[in-house]
């Protein structure tokens, strides 16, 4: 068993849950966050509110899962990316479970 994370932003919430149902992940959860990005100091300087330095609207996705099932979401996730015409591609990460219950 292992933890899988994916982070997407919110335009992309209702493809996160595709892609989690098209790999047999049935079971997982989901938390909204806030995603920044280090952005350089004249780009802060020429927006409409430079003192304001909000975060884009993301979620938080994750499963407790077998592995094989976790190589098919990213296989999916990476297919997916690949067609993407924005910068904010959707991420995951896997971490190994030592001890569970």
């Amino acid at each position: 068993m292992k933890l899988v994370m994916v982070t997407a932003v919110e335009t992309f919430h209702k493809d996160v849950i595709q892609l989690f149902r098209k790999a047999n992940i049935e079971v997982f959860s989901e938390s909204d966050i806030d995603g920044y990005k280090n952005t350089p100091s004249v780009l802060i300087a020429n927006s409409w509110f430079p003192s304001t330095q909000g975060g884009n609207e993301s979620n938080l996705f994750f499963s407790f899962t077998d592995a094989d099932k976790i190589d098919t979401l990213f296989n999916y996730i990476t297919e997916f990316n690949s067609h993407l015409e924005t910068n904010n591609p959707i991420r995951a990460v896997v971490v190994p479970i030592e001890k569970y219950i």
